[in-house]
């Protein structure tokens, strides 16, 4: 046989998202067959301790304490960028400038200014890149895709998209990064809101206009940080001003006509990853629940009457999209495996010199609808996305 070509990952953080990021790279080669194979070649942070500990635990080959070192050596093909948001360009524009293949995490940047700066460096560069929107690969979702495109639904009307937590409750919570403008860029807004909106482009289209309104509940928190399963940790007796959102929610109008209703909070008991939508069309219409997402509800028009109704589709068959790869039908796959499938399609894309979607264009077009509910705050009416998206050239989903 062949040796498969060996792609080297560097990595940039290693928390939450590092964990996840780093059990797809390790575990793809095991479920697919693809041209070439990720390493973990080495992984960056600024506290050895923590780095080196780790690089141990989830089989990172060496580690650094500076990421512009990781960039530097020869030895690194992608640079994976799993750190907060307000170092995504920085680290992204430099990683592109040597060379390097890029997945960042969402959202893209901290301002669509700063993702269109992004998306001329990996242009500029030629190299491939992707924003990691993971639930768009879960197999329910692209199965939904599959009958959109088909006409099963017929023309789109309504999109109903909510991502609902409750972990910021506690007025007691911590005043962590994701609570800092500074850092973040938003709250709940760009955390949540970038993953349903990624979802609402997917599946139904372009947006053109959005109208919105936000809320921050609880405006001083005390200071500390957090570990990956969303616990808080108070550090000391000081205190500091929230500057971003807790809830976001916003109307939109599409291209093709459709109409999106959209709800993002982490005030929402008794949720803990809410992430669900629903699309209406003139011949049917599909639901489907993060929480629950092997199962993708289905309502056809055309079943006959007496037995209309939404059924529940476990997509887990071998007709249904990346499920092959995994267990027999019913026996269902988890939240891991949709990075282990969208890394699949980066594979593909290095072998073959393309740049799959989700990228860093569609990061750009996901930001300038964030970019439009915020303005729409401010101005209190609708702000259509060419007024925020300026003349450049974006491609389409």
């Amino acid at each position: 046989m062949k040796e498969k070509k060996q792609i080297r990952i560097g990595m940039v953080g290693y928390k939450f998202m590092g964990k996840a990021h780093s059990h797809a790279f390790r575990d793809l080669p095991f479920y697919f067959d693809t041209d070439v194979i990720p390493v973990l070649q080495a992984i960056a942070g600024r506290d050895e301790q923590g780095v080196k500990e780790a690089a141990q635990k989830m089989g990172w080959a060496s580690y650094e304490t500076d990421w512009r070192r990781l960039i530097e050596r020869d030895d690194i093909d992608v640079i994976d960028i799993v750190t907060p948001n307000n170092t995504h360009a920085e680290i992204a524009i430099a990683a592109a400038k040597a060379g390097k293949h890029i997945i960042c995490e969402k959202p893209l940047a901290l301002t669509l200014e700063q993702s269109l700066e992004m998306l001329e460096a990996v242009k500029r560069a030629g190299v491939v890149h992707m924003i990691c929107h993971n639930y768009r690969f879960a197999p329910a979702v692209q199965f939904a895709k599959q009958l959109i495109a088909q006409g099963r639904l017929g023309k789109i009307y309504h999109i109903r998209a909510t991502f609902l937590q409750d972990w910021l409750m506690d007025p007691n919570f911590p005043l962590i990064w994701r609570l800092k403008k500074e850092v973040s860029g938003s709250g709940t807004h760009g955390d949540l809101g970038a993953h349903i909106i990624d979802l609402a482009r997917f599946l139904v289209g372009e947006f053109r206009e959005v109208v919105g309104m936000m809320e921050t509940f609880i405006k001083k928190r005390p200071l500390g940080d957090m570990d990956i399963h969303l616990k808080g940790r108070v550090e000391g007796t000081a205190w500091g001003e929230v500057d971003v959102d807790d809830a976001s929610a916003f109307l939109a109008r599409f291209e093709n006509g459709a109409l999106g209703v959209f709800e993002v909070s982490r005030f929402s008991r008794g949720n803990r990853a809410g992430n669900r939508f629903e699309i209406n069309g003139e011949r049917g219409s599909i639901r489907w629940d993060m929480e629950n997402m092997n199962n993708l509800q289905v309502y056809l028009e055309d079943d006959e009457r007496g037995l209309q109704g939404f059924r529940t589709i476990n997509c887990t068959e071998v007709e249904h999209p990346y499920a092959s790869a995994y267990w027999p039908a019913g026996h269902i796959i988890g939240y891991e495996h949709t990075f282990i499938n969208l890394l699949v399609e980066m594979m593909n894309g290095i072998a073959g010199g393309y740049s799959p979607s989700p990228n860093f264009e569609d990061g750009v077009r996901n930001q300038a609808v964030l970019e439009a509910v915020e303005r729409s705050v401010q101005t209190g009416g609708w702000v259509s996305i060419s007024e925020v998206l300026p003349s450049v050239q974006v491609q389409s989903r």
